[in-house]
């Protein structure tokens, strides 16, 4: 089943530790929580103050569109900090996809800001 066999022991083991430290967890809280059901606590919020207006309110895309963006070049930053903090084993050719993969993302932050996805009005 493994490459390794030498560590299939320990593989076993920390699965089963993975599975088990969850469902402790749970089980410990689900003791430990205090319960008190009152009619704040089965309230819609919890503070006190009564809804007004409906839950259900119908936001504009460009608020979508924009956490996108910065989603997009927030994981970006994730992606070029391993080729920064290696640039100087790896070479050339990591250097060339890095500029490529930095392009491509130019071109769609261009994209979006021509088609107006940056803009608040």
């Amino acid at each position: 089943m493994f490459l390794l066999y030498e560590y299939d022991f320990f593989f076993w083991e920390f699965l089963t530790i993975s599975i088990l430290v969850p469902i402790l967890a749970f089980f410990i809280s689900g003791v430990l929580a205090p319960i008190s059901k009152g009619l704040e606590k089965l309230s819609t919020y919890e503070s006190g103050i009564e809804p007004m207006g409906d839950a259900w309110l119908q936001f504009r895309i460009r608020y979508y569109m924009f956490a996108l963006g910065f989603v997009i070049f927030d994981v970006e930053t994730v992606f070029l900090y391993p080729w920064a903090m290696s640039f100087d084993v790896l070479g050339v050719s990591i250097f060339i996809e890095a500029l490529i993969f930095v392009l491509i993302l130019i071109i769609g932050l261009v994209y979006g800001w021509r088609k107006g996805a940056l803009e608040w009005s």
